[in-house]
């Protein structure tokens, strides 16, 4: 396997980042959802999109930057995130929108392959936290 470097993970393209970002979230949410006790297929694929959202995952990060709970390094790969041109978006949500979800996703996958393991899941906890809240305030 080859071994990526702190200085080769910080020259990575924010939409790779973003990548990894999604797949480290969308392995969290769906242990979440398990351990809580949430287990029907249907049941859990719903509950799933309403944490890995682009809408979710933009309040989250809405919710971060204004409580400063980003750190002066996670804050520059969220702008480099929110700035990446990926050429086309979801037809249910829009730019901006998705553009701060990329952001979000992309320190999510920093953190991760730099061995940030601590931070990337006190934010993974931060995100699902806020989500639950949310969802509580909803029902």
């Amino acid at each position: 396997m080859n071994v990526l470097r702190n200085q080769d993970v910080d020259q990575l393209n924010a939409l790779a980042l973003a990548y990894m970002g999604d797949a480290v979230y969308e392995q969290a949410v769906r242990e979440h959802l398990l351990r809580s006790g949430r287990v029907k297929p249907n049941i859990l694929h719903r509950q799933a999109t309403t944490f890995v959202s682009a809408k979710a995952q933009a309040g989250v990060l809405k919710k971060m930057t204004d409580e400063a709970f980003l750190t002066e390094a996670e804050l520059a790969v969220m702008r480099r995130g929110r700035n990446a041109k990926s050429g086309s978006v979801p037809k249910n949500t829009d730019v901006q929108t998705y553009n701060f979800s990329t952001a979000f996703e992309a320190v999510l996958g920093w953190l991760y392959l730099k061995g940030e393991q601590d931070r990337t899941d006190e934010i993974i906890a931060y995100a699902i936290d806020t989500i639950e809240e949310l969802r509580g305030a909803i029902k």
